[in-house]
């Protein structure tokens, strides 16, 4: 028996009863999926717990190899769930790039916030008290801290991992002004390439706490184009000038033997004993709405610990419909 099964044994289903009774609880093991903190550093040590297997066909293995050898970024499509923006996280895992990059766009994102922000106001803060105080004035790469963008291409041993998320939820012109980065690899921060000549080298902050970057005449340029990995949700078209630059990968929505290799890999050989019934509503809930491969996985996770997923209304609030109103 294991730990949430004795949890769910011991009436811990009910963490929250609606009944105003203040009560201190044991929380359960939460999903494989949902455990924060884990040190990626700690996952490559010799006898650590290995990640969940990224569950991919050869031939669209082979896409991402493609993209790998070429250093093109790798624009992956597909329905919500099919595991794009995971794809980043696998390949980076497998390829020992460390931890993953993240740029998560939306309509407000811009090139330039992705590459560097720089903090001016708080410059002239900083100054103006130091002056008061008599002391030397601060290093202006204080204030300069790269975005995950610009992170991604500092040059290094080993090229980066980047996940630009969502790509296509940002503004119109975002694809055609990531195209001179891309096509260069490097870009220009223009208040350090002011700088006078015995500050022509400046060091910076990273979106890594703890690192910095070194920055030369205001310019930084990779050595490696890192691993981009970019995803859409298919909300619209790209400029044909951003594709030629991309290696395109769709990904299928998973058929009833991809699912059940799916549930295994994430939640063990057990949990398909719990899982012809819940596949079985899963595959006709989504044949009629948008459903996501991870809803399946939270319903079959609820099951294997013992809860009737089916009662309570918890398959309606688990297996929502994804698009359209709610």
């Amino acid at each position: 028996m294991n730990a949430r099964e004795q949890h769910e044994q011991q009436g811990g289903w009910r963490l929250f009863r609606g009944d105003g009774v203040p009560r201190r609880v044991e929380m359960p093991p939460a999903p494989p999926w949902r455990r924060f903190g884990s040190d990626p550093e700690a996952e490559q040590a010799p006898g650590a717990a290995r990640p969940s297997p990224y569950l991919i066909s050869p031939e669209h293995a082979d896409v991402v190899n493609a993209a790998l050898h070429l250093r093109r970024p790798l624009l992956v499509t597909g329905s919500p769930g099919t595991g794009k923006s995971s794809l980043a996280r696998a390949v980076a895992h497998e390829l020992g790039l460390g931890e993953v990059l993240r740029w998560p766009v939306n309509s407000r994102s811009t090139v330039q916030d992705a590459l560097y922000r720089y903090d001016a106001i708080g410059r002239l803060r900083e100054t103006n008290l130091i002056r008061e105080r008599g002391e030397a004035e601060p290093d202006i790469g204080t204030f300069v801290r790269l975005g995950p963008l610009g992170t991604a291409l500092v040059p290094g041993e080993r090229p980066r991992a980047l996940l630009v998320d969502e790509l296509d939820k940002g503004d119109v012109d975002l694809p055609n002004d990531l195209l001179t980065v891309f096509e260069e690899g490097e870009f220009e921060i223009p208040e350090l390439a002011r700088l006078p000549e015995e500050q022509s080298v400046v060091e910076v902050l990273t979106e890594r706490a703890g690192e910095r970057a070194t920055v030369r005449r205001g310019r930084l340029a990779c050595e490696e184009f890192p691993v981009v990995v970019i995803t859409s949700n298919g909300e619209r078209d790209f400029p044909p000038a951003f594709l030629r630059r991309c290696v395109r990968l769709e990904l299928p929505t998973p058929d009833e033997e991809r699912l059940r290799a799916i549930v295994t890999a994430h939640l063990g050989e057990e949990a398909l004993e719990e899982v012809d019934q819940l596949l079985e509503v899963f595959l006709r809930r989504r044949a009629a709405r948008e459903l996501a491969t991870d809803q399946l996985l939270n319903a079959v996770f609820l099951r294997s610990g013992g809860v009737d997923v089916t009662a309570r209304g918890l398959l309606e609030a688990v297996l929502h419909r994804l698009g359209g109103a709610v």
